[in-house]
């Protein structure tokens, strides 16, 4: 139900501040402030998805929990998306997850609401599965093939071409 809102809301909202913005400024600087916003908008994403991507890294090779940085990085590539689709609300809002204090904001509110039942990273003491009984089922292996047996389609001997 919220996102049907979201879909008819946003819209509308975009519609009325270019109406506004584009009475205020007229139509060629009304242009030029949504085209630059996506300039400067995607210079930032880039910059800042890779400090997050370069932060992933670092927490899988300190073996830390990956959570954050996959959820600043998911939340900059929204902004990134919403930076590039034309409009004064989406460029607020897009503008707004690119400052790492709003990112962390959602983060603690997602974290709050949002529960993981089990997480291991690493190559330390594992709960194993208790081991199933076998059967001929186990034995089976599902897969599929192709034929790669060479054809003999062109000529039986030298072509001529090369000496012997």
């Amino acid at each position: 139900m919220w996102l049907l809102i979201a879909f008819i809301a946003v819209p509308l909202i975009e519609i009325a501040l270019f109406i506004q913005v584009g009475g205020w400024l007229g139509l060629w600087p009304t242009l030029l402030i949504v085209v630059v916003t996506a300039i400067i908008g995607s210079m930032l994403v880039r910059s800042q998805g890779a400090r997050e991507l370069q932060n992933l890294r670092g927490s899988f090779q300190d073996l830390r929990d990956p959570t954050e940085p996959l959820a600043n990085g998911a939340m900059i590539l929204f902004a990134g998306a919403l930076l590039l689709t034309p409009g004064f609300f989406t460029d607020i809002v897009g503008f707004s997850l690119l400052l790492p204090p709003v990112r962390a904001a959602v983060y603690n509110h997602l974290k709050t609401r949002v529960k993981v039942a089990n997480f291991s990273m690493g190559s330390g003491p594992q709960h194993q599965q208790p081991e199933r009984p076998r059967g001929p089922q186990d034995r089976v292996i599902d897969g599929e093939f192709e034929d790669v047996t060479p054809t003999h389609d062109g000529p039986k001997g030298p072509s001529g071409w090369t000496r012997q």
